[in-house]
């Protein structure tokens, strides 16, 4: 796979996931994505995962984790824009989802975001 253009890094403090919260979401199968605009000038994407105790005990929330990491790894060197912030978000069956379809859920709502992104107001 080749590399990103630009770096990928890990959200990991809260009041980026709050902000996150604000920002433009699309929920496709299994998977909830926000994706903000930081509006600076750094080409920076930043990723951040995370999954409410609805999702099951400590280990379903964690494979559900590992497995939307593993999809963002695949997919945002394709689909990000560089300068957002993304967070996933897992819904109910992110664990006993297909993989090529969870991987399929998160391609779509990428690109769905960035389509509303470009698209014109009104």
């Amino acid at each position: 796979m080749p590399d990103a253009p630009f770096p990928i890094e890990r959200l990991k403090k809260r009041p980026d996931f709050l902000l996150c919260a604000q920002a433009p979401s699309c929920a496709k199968g299994a998977v909830v994505v926000q994706a903000r605009d930081r509006a600076d000038d750094r080409t920076l994407v930043r990723a951040g995962f995370t999954a409410t105790k609805r999702i099951g005990g400590a280990v379903e929330r964690n494979r559900a984790k590992r497995r939307m990491r593993e999809a963002a790894r695949l997919l945002l060197p394709d689909h990000a824009r560089p300068g957002f912030d993304y967070v996933f978000i897992a819904r109910g069956g992110v664990t006993t989802r297909p993989w090529a379809r969870l991987l399929d859920d998160v391609k779509s709502a990428l690109i769905r975001l960035a389509a509303d992104r470009e698209a014109p107001p009104g």
